[in-house]
């Protein structure tokens, strides 16, 4: 099966996407004018209206659905006979509470845009829906049918996903515009766990030793596995409060792939004494085969558009990938650009806007033809 393209063809992809550029960015100055934090549902309904509206202008069945915790658009595209599904999958809700938009409106400012949830991950809906309509345009979609689905639950628990799930078949292949590039073959396992403890002495003694006063890695509690590829253990995001007249300290751990999350509490339970440890909270990790054929596809589209070099690479964050099966993440910020997601200002250069809809029109192509 062809899957070269020819110079006529990449050229079309190259016109659309720069088209298209200024529609993006209009986009995404009515996006970050809406206030749409996870749980806030009124908010959530206008951002998921206005992206059912765009996705409108494809040959599509656009559809707004209600969850347990908030709403979502599915928008397919079905050929005639198709092969299997690819998915597209991203959010709309950010980490911030309404009223920050007003604080930090959104701004072009020469190369670059500024604004809450600019690249995290409002910007990722703009530049895979655009990927979809060059490729498209360009007479490119495949005989697989595309299945963009953007939802406003990922920031806190993937309920949107679940609940598509239980109506629907996961894809063959697909991906989240909501990390970086190159390909991210690997997301670490995340995981919350509680410290109880009824008598306030040894629970604060417990808390000091193995928290408080030790490195973030979980080394006194023997838990600081360390991965080449994926890193050493992180314990982050650190609560102490009361249930129901019990005190309780909470860590969020990002765990690196191999080993499991009841390894991970059994170390931690050799530790206590008289104390009560609970999993409130794990996503295992994410791990695709580097050589597999959707992770080396999507690696030929980066490094077609970048003329870069795109060994794939893992993450410490978490994404939708680990609600969808068969997804991994797939930009759209491009190397250097780190720490922008979860801020008030997030930011993403004008010229990445086409850049990204080239490649994500590519990928469509080649992943509809493995």
């Amino acid at each position: 099966m062809k899957t070269r393209l020819s110079p006529e063809q990449l050229a079309a992809i190259r016109a659309g996407a720069e088209k298209y550029a200024p529609r993006q960015l209009e986009l995404l100055g009515k996006f970050a004018a809406i206030d749409c934090g996870t749980g806030d549902r009124e908010g959530n309904r206008r951002v998921v209206e206005l992206v059912q509206e765009e996705l409108s202008a494809l040959p599509a069945d656009v559809t707004l659905e209600e969850g347990p915790n908030g709403c979502h658009v599915v928008a397919r595209i079905e050929p005639e006979r198709p092969t299997g599904k690819i998915i597209l999958n991203s959010h709309l809700d950010t980490v911030f509470h309404p009223g920050d938009t007003a604080a930090h409106p959104f701004r072009v400012e020469g190369d670059w845009a500024w604004g809450l949830g600019v690249a995290d991950c409002k910007g990722g809906f703009a530049v895979s829906a655009y990927g979809v309509r060059v490729a498209w345009e360009a007479g490119l979609l495949p005989q697989k049918e595309i299945v963009m689905v953007y939802g406003c639950d990922e920031e806190t628990g993937f309920e949107d996903l679940r609940y598509y799930l239980e109506k629907e078949e996961p894809p063959v292949y697909g991906f989240t515009p909501d990390c970086k590039f190159p390909v991210v073959y690997a997301e670490r396992g995340r995981a919350v766990v509680r410290i109880w403890g009824r008598e306030p002495e040894p629970f604060y003694a417990f808390v000091t030793q193995y928290f408080i006063g030790a490195k973030n890695t979980g080394d006194r509690l023997g838990i600081d596995f360390s991965h080449p590829e994926y890193g050493v253990m992180e314990m982050r995001g650190y609560k102490l409060g009361i249930c129901d007249g019990t005190s309780y300290f909470e860590a969020s751990l990002s765990y690196p792939a191999g080993h499991g999350i009841q390894e991970i509490l059994e170390r931690i339970r050799e530790k206590v004494e008289g104390l009560e440890v609970t999993l409130e909270q794990n996503y295992d990790p994410v791990v695709f085969d580097k050589d597999s054929p959707m992770v080396q596809a999507l690696t030929g589209c980066y490094e077609a558009v970048t003329k870069e070099e795109g060994t794939p690479v893992t993450t410490t964050g978490g994404t939708y990938a680990k609600a969808m099966p068969g997804i991994v993440p797939f930009g759209p910020s491009f190397a250097g650009q780190k720490g922008i997601g979860h801020n008030p200002n997030e930011w993403m250069k004008v010229e990445d806007l086409m850049k990204n809809a080239r490649i994500y029109a590519l990928a469509l192509y080649r992943l509809g033809r493995l």
